[in-house]
């Protein structure tokens, strides 16, 4: 049994043959009218065309709405994926006892931004983001941001989303 992307592939190569045929069909009607040409003239032919045209728009519009359904359902996962990591920030910060300065670096330091990045966003000099930053750390009992964003990510990897449509 062929792949979809096989089928796909021989489906889109069918139709450009189906375009090439009504194109050189209406070269020969504009250009060359005078001109007998059996494969232009043929009804058969063109109703196999035609016939082979509809079955690669039926076909079309069936993936299309399979490509919208996966597409609601990888948003779908990204809403869970969303919130569970909102969650999951929200009980680690409780459980380390973070004060509002060390939750606002530690999403600071997830997000990738320096220590002198964070002091400009947050308008504090560089020093103060360094102890907060060690005291998140020590808290959350990790030697830096690299063990940090591994604690949220094993969490994360290990629950289940939304199953995966096959």
């Amino acid at each position: 049994m062929p792949t979809r992307r096989t089928t796909l592939w021989t489906l889109f190569s069918l139709q450009a043959l189906c375009c090439a045929y009504f194109l050189f069909d209406i070269f020969f009607d504009l250009f060359l009218p005078g001109q007998n040409n059996p494969v232009v003239e043929s009804d058969l032919i063109e109703a196999l065309v035609t016939v082979a045209l509809f079955f690669g728009l039926a076909f079309s519009a069936s993936e299309l709405r399979r490509m919208m359904r996966r597409e609601d359902q990888i948003t779908d996962q990204l809403k869970v994926a969303s919130g569970a990591f909102a969650d999951l920030l929200e009980t680690r910060f409780e459980e380390w006892k973070l004060t509002e300065a060390e939750r606002a670096v530690a999403v600071l330091a997830l997000k990738g931004f320096s220590v002198s990045e964070m002091a400009k966003l947050r308008e504090t000099a560089q020093g103060t983001v360094k102890a907060q930053c060690a005291a998140l750390y020590r808290k959350a009992d990790v030697s830096g941001r690299l063990q940090l964003l591994s604690l949220f990510l094993d969490d994360l990897m290990a629950d289940t989303l939304v199953p995966a449509n096959k």
